[in-house]
């Protein structure tokens, strides 16, 4: 077996810029944008750390999903626990012995700081996916806004600042959308670790 040395995590979370964001807050001060909401300064890792630290951090922070991120703190992945539960499975090996490089989602879908929340939510259900990093115009890292930050603000929007696109019923729906299994014929298409 391969020794490989201890990386540290990525710390590559920027401050969004705020003259754009707080410009379309102001601007109908109806709708949230994703900057409102996302957790900034998240951790991520890079494609050349392994599998047990990516678990670990997951563990440390309690989250179930990282940005991968290259020197330069630009999105170019995600990794979940669940593709380092199915990799670690499929493959028999141990998290110490795999490469996030090697399991990660490169098919990168992100939102922006500026973006409404509605049009987060539309990512999130086209996409059947609870998290989106939050990258700036050249692809770097300001954040990650999950399903349940949304949730979260689902409860206490009404009482703060009433907004159209944060509702119980738009929640439902995107969730709804999120947990619905692909047709017969997607699924059969699918690689195995990606059902």
């Amino acid at each position: 077996m391969v020794t490989k040395p201890r990386l540290a995590a990525s710390k590559c979370g920027k401050e969004a810029p705020t003259e754009d964001s707080s410009r379309a807050t102001k601007e109908d001060g109806k709708h949230m944008i994703v900057e409102d909401l996302m957790t900034r300064n998240p951790v991520s890792v890079r494609p050349e750390h392994d599998l047990a630290m990516a678990a670990q951090l997951m563990w440390d922070r309690d989250c179930g999903a990282l940005p991968v991120t290259d020197e330069s703190c630009r999105v170019i992945g995600m990794i979940t626990d669940r593709d380092i539960c199915m990799a670690t499975w499929s493959q028999a090996r141990a998290p110490n012995a795999i490469f996030v490089a090697e399991v990660m989602s490169r098919d990168i879908v992100q939102c922006r700081p500026e973006d409404t929340i509605s049009r987060a939510e539309s990512i999130m259900r086209a996409n059947q996916i609870r998290r989106l990093p939050v990258a700036g115009r050249e692809g770097e890292l300001f954040g990650i806004l999950s399903l349940a930050d949304i949730a979260r603000a689902a409860i206490v929007a009404p009482k703060l600042r009433p907004d159209p696109d944060i509702s119980s019923d738009g929640l439902v729906a995107t969730l709804a959308s999120i947990c619905t299994t692909p047709p017969p014929a997607v699924a059969r298409a699918l690689p195995r670790a990606a059902l």
